[in-house]
């Protein structure tokens, strides 16, 4: 049984892999905005409140987590919020608004979340995921979707930064693309179940090790050019 933290787990990818993680016996606490929100009722899932865009939201998590674990070590931490604001191609662009709380949402709420959980990660064995996007590879350009293209490749660049400064502490970081979802992200249109991308997601998670700390691949294990 692993003791894993999951934030944005109300709802999507989120809420099906802190499901999925519970039924299989391991122990969740699910960060997010409301911890009472009605998704999370009878799945076993202890949450806390947690806004990633919200610095103080970070400094009164700390103590809420000492009392929660109890001295206890999390074998495993995924980074899973995020938002995909200002779709489509010039002329159309993402306002600034729009700009600012993607890079909020998908890089610093990475970064700060990353950091929050840090004292609390086993070490060694402790692992860092990072739920990112095959938009977010440099090798994959088509245009379009400019503020989360731009934030999720910023987001990848911390989840390789963190392999590289976490290493010698015994820590695993990755960055996983969970595909096109059907979520209220990625629509009804899209291809891929949320509890597919989820279970593909967490035996993901289960193979991150030291040997292949800093990979970035998609839900299924194939790799992503950076």
């Amino acid at each position: 049984m692993s003791l894993i933290v999951i934030t944005g787990a109300a709802r999507g990818i989120g809420l099906e892999m802190a499901r999925q993680a519970r039924a299989r016996g391991d122990e969740v606490l699910a960060l997010v905005r409301d911890p009472a929100a009605a998704a999370l009722a009878g799945t076993g899932v202890q949450a806390l409140p947690l806004d990633v865009t919200d610095p103080d939201a970070f400094a009164a998590l700390a103590p809420k987590l000492e009392q929660a674990l109890a001295g206890r070590r999390v074998d495993l931490a995924v980074c899973n919020a995020g938002v995909l604001l200002g779709r489509g191609a010039l002329p159309s662009a993402p306002t600034p608004a729009q700009w600012a709380e993607s890079f909020a949402v998908n890089v610093a709420g990475v970064f700060l979340t990353a950091t929050t959980l840090l004292p609390f990660l086993a070490r060694p064995g402790g692992r860092l995921a990072v739920i990112g996007s095959a938009m977010g590879s440099q090798a994959r350009a088509p245009g379009g979707s400019y503020a989360y293209r731009a934030s999720k490749a910023a987001a990848l660049n911390v989840a390789r930064n963190l392999a590289a400064d976490l290493r010698a502490e015994g820590i695993a970081v990755g960055c996983w693309h969970p595909g096109w979802v059907q979520t209220d992200m990625g629509g009804a249109s899209a291809e891929v179940a949320p509890a597919a991308s989820a279970a593909g997601l967490l035996a993901r998670f289960d193979a991150l090790t030291m040997e292949t700390t800093g990979v970035f691949e998609d839900w299924q294990g194939a790799p992503i050019p950076f």
